[in-house]
């Protein structure tokens, strides 16, 4: 398998940029990334290919696009879009849209073994997807707990369809989870995949998968091979499922259909009324602390990171950096995201289009504190630290946060709304430079809308006050967010001011206010310190 190094400071194919890891398994490794392109974040999963230059590797990533291509049109919203496959440096790199979940693997570590009912509502969700590849003449091959995305609303999001067959290695990764015919070089087919689902299942009610992973892949597939399956200890109704699925020979393992009746009984069980074969309502992922899933390790702080505004606090004047909002300017400064739009929809290249004002189309456009347009963002910035700018350093609050500040700021002011809702304003002392980082536990679900109804109602009965151009929606590091801009009198100085809320979930949110003086807002040390903001902010564990 490859080796090659990996460098977070040179994009992939020259677009991509990675992040950071949010689930690392054996050849296989989930990125966070940003497209420089597009502004969005992606996912990138990178798969370490045999060293050869066969046929069979060089023509990987049209093989991946292929087969992904397929499943999404046969399983819209459960497969994850692909939207690039590159080899590179002796990897496969496949980029898709942001998934909106956390990986299966990354949930197992940090919450311990499923409840039965809970992993058989995720096995129904699996099969669905397997039955629509397999009537299709699709197989996954490489069905992994980091190739299944658990979201806290609708099902499970697959990746890693069109990575079996891309070379000669009997399987690319997780090994763990190989049936005994790909392990002895047969080949998989759909029993392969009804094998991994059952590998899948026993990992989720029994904390481990049938086989350990022994560090070498070839050690592992030996054992998947040649070892006896131990005997499910805590499987309960899953357990003769389990034994069924994990038949050493594909012949004698049941069908799907038998499957999906078997896993029906078991939510049957636990929720008498519900049809066989159906799944309830969702299931609520487990939380920490109350707030949005969450799992705790290297990278999930950057899939969960998002913030919004909390609403306890608007009262406060429009220069200061306090309240809460989660809205839109109409001219995000250079360093705002582009929002997400339909996967089919064109991305003009430079802007930060969004609802209700796409390119100005709506007649108001975006304007400075003279009234005259904003110049379009030249290109978007990328999030995640990174190396800092010279003069900055990185601070980490108490409260459950870090962000990179500049040189001579310190904070200035810190109101509280009991345990709910805190605001903590950052500036050097005297200055007219403010950052105002706020964080509440009731904020809305829309972040377009806490801005409009919770922020600027309070905002538009003092001095000054101006929005500059629509409240849009945008995403932040793969969550719901929403930009506001505005113009106001502090001290009767013009301030001009840009607001990012994001959502957390769980009613909780995080809200970064940018406030200069108007006449200075373009200066480019104040944009740099923006884009710096954005970049690397990040809740802390126990917020995230």
């Amino acid at each position: 398998m490859g080796r090659a190094h990996v460098s977070t400071h040179r994009p992939v194919a020259g677009r991509y940029r990675l992040v950071e890891i949010i689930h690392r398994e054996t050849n296989h490794v989930c990125w966070y990334a940003d497209d420089l392109g597009t502004g969005r974040p992606c996912l990138v999963t990178q798969v370490a290919l045999p060293g050869d230059t066969g046929e069979a590797v060089r023509h990987a990533p049209s093989h991946v696009l292929r087969a992904t291509g397929v499943m999404e049109r046969l399983c819209p919203g459960r497969i994850a879009a692909v939207v690039d496959s590159v080899h590179e440096d002796g990897f496969l790199w496949t980029v898709a849209a942001w998934v909106d979940g956390i990986p299966l693997g990354e949930l197992l570590a940090a919450q311990g073994p499923f409840a039965s009912v809970r992993a058989a509502r995720i096995g129904l969700e699996l099969l669905d997807v397997l039955d629509a590849a397999h009537g299709a003449g699709v197989t996954h091959g490489e069905l992994g707990p980091g190739q299944v995305f658990v979201r806290e609303t609708g099902p499970v999001v697959v990746t890693g369809f069109g990575l079996a067959g891309t070379g000669p290695a009997l399987r690319l990764t997780a090994p763990s989870y190989a049936a005994p015919e790909q392990a002895r070089g047969e080949g998989a087919g759909p029993g392969a995949d009804l094998w991994a689902l059952g590998a899948l299942l026993h990992t989720m009610v029994e904390g481990r998968p049938p086989f350990r992973d022994r560090g070498r892949v070839e050690a592992t597939l030996k054992a998947v091979d040649r070892l006896p399956l131990r005997t499910p200890l805590r499987a309960g109704p899953l357990a003769p499922v389990l034994q069924g699925l994990l038949c050493k020979d594909a012949t004698e393992r049941p069908t799907g259909q038998a499957v999906r009746e078997a896993l029906g009984r078991v939510l049957t069980e636990e929720h008498p009324g519900t049809a066989p074969g159906a799944a309830p309502g969702r299931l609520p992922l487990l939380r920490a602390g109350g707030g949005r899933p969450t799992v705790l390790g290297a990278g999930l702080a950057v899939a969960a990171v998002a913030v919004a505004v909390f609403v306890s606090v608007t009262q406060e004047p429009p220069g200061t950096g306090a309240g809460s909002a989660a809205g839109t300017p109409s001219a995000p400064p250079a360093s705002a995201a582009v929002p997400v739009a339909p996967p089919d929809a064109p991305q003009p290249s430079g802007t930060s289009g969004g609802a209700g004002d796409r390119n100005g189309q709506d007649g108001k456009g975006d304007k400075d504190d003279r009234g005259q347009p904003t110049p379009a963002p030249s290109a978007p910035a990328p999030s995640g630290a990174g190396d800092l700018p010279p003069g900055y350093g990185l601070l980490h609050a108490p409260e459950g946060f870090s962000v990179a500040l500049p040189e001579g700021f310190e904070r200035l002011d810190t109101s509280r709304v009991s345990d709910l809702a805190y605001r903590i304003t950052f500036g050097p002392e005297g200055g007219t430079r403010t950052l105002a980082v706020t964080y509440s536990e009731r904020v809305g679900t829309d972040p377009v809308a806490v801005w409009r109804d919770d922020v600027e109602p309070p905002l538009e009965r003092t001095a000054g006050y101006e929005r500059i151009g629509e409240i849009r929606a945008t995403t932040y590091q793969g969550r719901e967010a929403a930009d506001m801009e505005w113009l106001s009198a502090d001290d009767g100085a013009r301030v001009r001011t840009f607001g990012r809320g994001f959502l957390l979930g769980g009613g909780r949110g995080f809200s970064l206010r940018w406030t200069t003086p108007a006449a200075d807002w373009a200066k480019s040390a104040n944009q740099e310190a923006l884009r710096t903001f954005l970049r690397t902010f990040r809740p802390s564990s126990g917020r995230d």
